[in-house]
């Protein structure tokens, strides 16, 4: 969910151009895009248009390119065939590299082979929330694996899509202690309006989908996925808090260029970017979105990749998982 006031800091953001440095990187008379695989107004949109708005001196012609559909994957097979010079690149989620290549028979694209990583920009974690259906006494996320060991019938989680970190978060709780865990995959956040209306039990979505909720009391949140407990919600312990280590995810979005790119203009738009997501307004204007910033070297953002793709793959492997066409 983006907020208004999310939006009025993307507005705010607009005076990023004028406080940064010029980093002397792309031709000036060159339009550069930013792809983005998702439509207007979605939290990775949003964020690239504040990234973009602070790299004029990159680039004073520098536009975002929404290309929807099939989860992201139509934009990475467009970037595949752009040219390779910095003036086209993609921010895109970790899932994209990290799980669908495990999940997707013709996947489009070859995560590592296809593309050159630049750097990340932000990272946020998940938050496990519970229901009116859950017992109000369900306090912790070891309350809740008893509660469906002992209520098969009702152990339900809604996500925002089959075949994502949010999925596969919820299997890995299942297995870890060994209760059936129904996966209903929504297509996006609708899975919160079911979870406050008693008609599942659980969800797991980005920690900004969930917050206001959260927030309002109309649904119980048991843990955040991060590695520390999130400044909006200090009250919430972590997965390792809670002893289920093995649930600890994040969540990225990073900048990729295709492949084949020279390594002095990644170099240069690695630069360009971690200017930005240093600077105060860019920080101020995630923090609205529960977003956490990043900005890693491009060897540094080349080895979390490979991590995460090696980290997901036994998971996805592990649950029988049916390869999606």
């Amino acid at each position: 969910m983006i907020t208004k006031r999310a939006l009025m800091s993307l507005a705010c953001a607009g005076g990023l151009a004028a406080i940064f440095p010029d980093p002397r990187t792309a031709s000036a008379q060159t339009v550069s895009r930013m792809l983005v695989g998702f439509g207007a107004g979605g939290a990775i949109d949003v964020i690239a248009r504040m990234l973009v708005e602070g790299m004029k001196d990159y680039s004073p012609a520098f536009i975002v390119d929404n290309r929807p559909g099939a989860g992201g994957r139509l934009a990475l097979a467009a970037l595949k065939n752009s040219p390779a010079d910095g003036t086209v690149m993609i921010l895109a989620p970790a899932s994209n590299f990290a799980v669908f290549p495990h999940v997707y028979k013709k996947l489009g694209y070859d995560a590592f082979r296809d593309f050159v990583p630049v750097t990340t920009v932000c990272s946020f974690p998940f938050l496990i929330t519970v229901g009116p259906m859950v017992p109000a006494e369900v306090r912790t996320l070891a309350d809740f694996a008893k509660w469906c060991a002992a209520n098969p019938k009702q152990a339900t989680y809604g996500t925002a899509a089959a075949g994502s970190m949010l999925h596969f978060t919820g299997v890995t709780l299942a297995k870890a202690n060994r209760f059936e865990f129904v996966h209903l995959p929504y297509g996006g956040p609708g899975g919160i309006q079911d979870l406050i209306g008693g008609r599942i039990a659980a969800t797991i979505y980005p920690i900004g989908t969930a917050l206001p909720h959260v927030q309002s009391g109309a649904i119980r949140a048991l843990a955040t996925t991060g590695p520390q407990r999130s400044s909006r919600l200090p009250d919430v312990p972590t997965v390792r808090e809670a002893g289920y280590a093995a649930l600890e995810a994040s969540e990225w979005f990073g900048v990729f260029v295709p492949a084949n790119t020279p390594a002095a203009p990644v170099n240069r738009l690695n630069n360009a970017i971690r200017i930005v997501v240093n600077a105060k307004p860019f920080k101020a204007a995630l923090a609205e979105l529960a977003v956490d910033p990043a900005g890693e070297t491009p060897n540094e953002f080349a080895q979390l990749v490979k991590a995460d793709f090696d980290r997901w793959g036994p998971i996805v492997r592990a649950s029988g998982f049916t390869l999606i066409d």
